[in-house]
């Protein structure tokens, strides 16, 4: 049975620093490209992040890009998002999600498996 589990959510002021993490279990961790979505509440759940099977490249949605930063640790099975400079923008729920094609990074119904996500609050 695949599991993803993420944590380290909570409630951060903004401009503050969180580092997500997801632990996989039930596949082969090395042969998914691994991606982090968000959704804040009455929004479309929306790409944040991804990083391919050995971790050499990484992409991120442009409100993101150059605060977050993806990496996987494939000997552990995890990955993670480091979180930098958070925004009341970035509060959401985020989950983590593997898929085993390139195709399009960015799409929710391309990733196969899905964490139960962790949620992230920001205040002011």
């Amino acid at each position: 049975q695949v599991q993803l589990a993420e944590s380290g959510g909570g409630l951060v002021q903004a401009g503050t620093s969180l580092r997500l993490s997801c632990v996989v279990s039930g596949l082969t961790f090395s042969n998914y490209i691994m991606g982090w979505f968000r959704q804040a509440p009455g929004k479309e759940r929306e790409f944040v992040a991804a990083i391919t099977w050995s971790g050499g490249s990484t992409w991120y949605a442009e409100s993101v890009k150059g605060r977050f930063a993806i990496s996987r640790e494939n000997t552990k099975n995890t990955v993670s998002l480091q979180m930098n400079s958070l925004k009341l923008a970035d509060a959401a729920v985020y989950y983590c999600a593997a898929k085993n094609t390139i195709g399009r990074l960015t799409a929710t119904n391309e990733y196969a498996y899905w964490g139960q996500g962790t949620q992230v609050t920001v205040s002011s």
